[in-house]
């Protein structure tokens, strides 16, 4: 028996005639009584009673549907795992990312997308400062801004989430010193500078530009202070202890401000350019696994989950 031919006893049965199965098959009634008189014969059995009042499935009619329910369902099933296959994520997926976010949100996230491709291979790479993505044979890299340096037709981006990076102090070093008035006064205070993920070429990283989230104006100011690092833990580290004011992402210290350990200076400012981004070598087609990928962090991201993160 075939497959069809399990069909056609399924669809008899189900609709009680001839013309009921051959309207479920899409095809003329003729064409019905045909191939149920072929089947019939090929088996040596009558598998329908019909008279002109009624339709009705004989013992070995109905010996015959129950495997054929079976045989279809086992057929389906099949068909279903082969298409999984065939769309199961392979291969390999290289990118770059940030010590500190890599470390605590990207890293994460790459486990939990791998738990649902298991078939992929996820390469991550942190670093202090952005590769050559295309020379190094990154397939991208998740990074807190864009680089502005770069011609347009050589690199795709896309935001992976909204961040901001907000100023802080430690309660106890905004009572010695005072909160400041606006942001011209950050020049006479301690500022603890984060040299950090720079993007080809020296950044002035004591050169802070902030918006003014009331009306989008931006004001810049050159602080400075006796302690900077490369490393972004470290600042936060010194800032805790009281050493001065950071300019530091939300997705860093958001448990620490919903504690009350840190304090939000000047709420009102904020650095524009801490947007979470995908950035690529541009390439006429991306691979299906890095889509997949890029999707995946944009929905994990996009309620910005360090917002949800309780005190420490």
């Amino acid at each position: 028996m075939e497959r069809s031919d399990l069909e056609l006893v399924l669809a008899i049965r189900s609709r009680g005639s001839l013309a009921g199965a051959a309207l479920a098959l899409n095809v003329v009634p003729s064409v019905v009584t045909k191939r149920l008189g072929a089947l019939e014969a090929r088996l040596g059995q009558r598998l329908f009673e019909r008279t002109t009042r009624r339709l009705s499935a004989t013992a070995e009619g109905e010996t015959v549907c129950q495997h054929a329910k079976g045989l279809l369902e086992g057929f389906a099933a099949l068909e279903n795992e082969l298409g999984e296959r065939q769309s199961e994520l392979s291969g390999t997926v290289r990118l770059a990312g940030t010590f500190g976010f890599g470390r605590r949100w990207l890293g994460p996230a790459l486990a939990s997308f791998n738990q649902r491709h298991p078939g992929l291979e996820i390469q991550l790479q942190l670093v202090e400062a952005l590769p050559d993505l295309g020379a190094e044979g990154f397939d991208g890299a998740v990074w807190l801004w864009a680089p502005q340096h770069r011609r347009a037709g050589d690199w795709v981006s896309r935001r992976i989430a909204r961040n901001q990076r907000v100023l802080a102090a430690s309660p106890d070093y905004l009572a010695r010193r005072g909160m400041p008035a606006d942001v011209a006064a950050l020049a006479a205070h301690d500022c603890l500078v984060a040299r950090e993920n720079s993007v080809g070429g020296e950044r002035e990283f004591a050169l802070w530009t902030l918006r003014q989230a009331r009306d989008g104006s931006t004001a810049r100011v050159r602080v400075r202070g006796p302690l900077s690092s490369n490393s972004g833990e470290m600042v936060r580290d010194w800032c805790l202890s009281g050493h001065g004011i950071m300019l530091r992402s939300l997705w860093d210290i958001a448990p620490q401000l919903a504690s009350g350990e840190l304090v939000r200076v000047l709420p009102q400012h904020a650095m524009p350019d801490a947007d979470i981004q995908w950035i690529a070598p541009w390439r006429p087609k991306t691979p299906r696994r890095v889509r997949l990928l890029i999707d995946f962090l944009v929905e994990s991201f996009r309620a910005e989950p360090w917002k949800a993160v309780g005190p420490t």
